[in-house]
């Protein structure tokens, strides 16, 4: 079976334009579907000095791989010209079109996945939009109570029990319940999206030395201990609290599945020091599949042709993967 994955850009005034054409410029196995404007795209390719092929997407006919140079897309209406590097308000509503459009074709089955290139939630904020992220949106537009978001590289996979949130706030959003909610899903994803049988998960402690025996902090003895407890006959190996100054190391990484970090900055910088560029963001506990690039719109370097592109080829192919193990 041919995937239909679709691709939305981003912000038209960053790098997610010019990742997408670039990308195109190989051939894929896939047939790769842009939700975006189309003169913009053409005209960002004849800023990037590439040859493209834009062909409108027409759902009636059979998928077939996207040849070299070629890009079908899904014309989305964009509100204000783009000038490259150059943020615009009013143009924060046509990215949320193009998300919309392509979630509507993954929930009714057009699309086998969707891939996102990086957005500015500052812009979309400042166009009178609340917008925390692309994870929260999507958990927001697919109507599920708990999404996981993931970042995987080769060698190693990071989940957050706790995403957008400040560090002030990290300990009072764990709780028993809301953890459970992460690590089902995680387990579930890892073998339904993954293939893994029985996913043996790294759990980090909140606190430096995950508490030392209560003496810097609870949360593992009265929260992350007895949980974990509760999974010894689950389908899932997990293997803390551990202590996340030497959780990322060999000695626990070799014989992993993934690690479950309890906020942002706790696992992602090691993930990002390991794979920045040749990782992908992804979505868990949604009823379609999203992946993502790992890095942000990168203003200074739209229209130039020096951004790369190795992050939306991983995102495509970790779509593509998860997509192979869902239909199995």
């Amino acid at each position: 079976m041919i995937e239909r994955i679709a691709i939305t850009p981003g912000e038209p005034a960053g790098i997610g334009p010019d990742i997408l054409l670039q990308t195109v410029q190989a051939a894929h196995s896939q047939q790769l579907i842009a939700i975006a404007n189309g003169k913009l795209l053409a005209e960002r390719a004849r800023c990037l000095n590439l040859q493209i092929k834009l062909t409108p997407f027409n759902k009636t006919l059979d998928a077939k791989p996207s040849a070299a140079g070629e890009l079908y897309f899904i014309d989305v209406p964009i509100t204000s010209a783009v000038v490259p590097g150059v943020l615009a308000p009013e143009n924060a509503s046509y990215v949320l079109n193009c998300l919309d459009v392509a979630i509507a074709g993954c929930q009714s089955g057009l699309f086998s996945a969707m891939v996102t290139g990086p957005v500015h939630k500052g812009v979309i904020n400042q166009a009178g939009t609340a917008f925390s992220g692309h994870t929260e949106y999507l958990q927001q537009q697919c109507a599920v109570d708990k999404v996981v978001m993931m970042l995987a590289t080769q060698g190693l996979k990071v989940a957050l029990a706790t995403t957008h949130l400040p560090l002030k706030d990290v300990a009072s959003a764990i709780s028993k319940d809301s953890l459970k909610q992460v690590i089902d899903i995680l387990a579930h994803d890892l073998s339904h999206d993954f293939g893994i049988s029985k996913p043996r998960i790294l759990v980090c402690g909140l606190n430096p030395h995950a508490g030392e025996g209560g003496h810097m902090g609870r949360e593992e003895i009265d929260i992350i201990e007895p949980l974990l407890k509760t999974y010894d006959d689950a389908d899932v190996e997990l293997l803390g609290p551990l202590p996340a100054d030497t959780l990322f190391t060999p000695k626990y990484l070799d014989n992993a599945d993934a690690v479950l970090a309890m906020y942002h900055d706790q696992g992602l910088p090691v993930l990002k020091f390991k794979g920045f560029g040749r990782a992908a963001n992804i979505t868990l506990g949604l009823p379609i599949i999203r992946t993502s690039v790992d890095h942000g719109t990168a203003l200074d370097l739209a229209g130039k042709g020096t951004a790369d592109c190795g992050s939306l080829s991983t995102a495509l192919k970790y779509a593509s993967l998860m997509s192979q193990a869902r239909s199995h």
